[in-house]
């Protein structure tokens, strides 16, 4: 029988403080321009998102700040870590892009690399930067479902 796969594919990273710090009003998947050594690192997961961004110029997607480890057993010190990388965008998609970006405070995160069909992909988000009321609303509604969680199963253990 065949196996059912999630949508987004076989997570290689994850930017767990994007969501946090970001309001995103739409997501698109990218695909991105490597190295072998990159994609071998990336196999092994070495891979950070943290503090890293994209941007549109020239008409070109650009994934700027991402860590990639170099590849241990790579020929002649193999790639970079933090070299720009571009995306695979169609052009509709890098023309709305490039006109939203440019719209005050809009911003494109990476939120997730992963695997789909054998090739890297990277889930980006188009968002606006959460403020600081937005945060202290999500971790004071966090705290009060984890609070009735606890409560309910008290509950049901008396």
């Amino acid at each position: 029988m065949a196996k059912k796969r999630k949508k987004g594919g076989d997570a290689i990273a994850t930017n767990r403080r994007a969501r946090y710090d970001y309001v995103f009003e739409e997501t698109l998947e990218a695909g991105m321009a490597l190295t072998g050594s990159e994609v071998k690192s990336m196999r092994a997961g070495n891979v950070q998102l943290k503090d890293s961004y994209a941007t549109v110029r020239d008409g070109e997607a650009w994934l700027v700040g991402v860590y990639i480890a170099p590849y241990e057993m790579a020929r002649e010190g193999g790639h970079d870590p933090e070299r720009t990388r571009k995306l695979l965008l169609h052009s509709a998609e890098l023309a709305r892009l490039a006109a939203r970006t440019q719209e005050r405070g809009l911003t494109l995160i990476p939120i997730k690399m992963y695997w789909r069909g054998g090739k890297a992909k990277v889930l980006l988000g188009l968002g606006r930067g959460a403020r600081r009321y937005d945060k202290r609303e999500k971790i004071k509604a966090r705290e009060m479902e984890r609070e009735a969680r606890r409560a309910m199963s008290y509950k049901g253990r008396r």
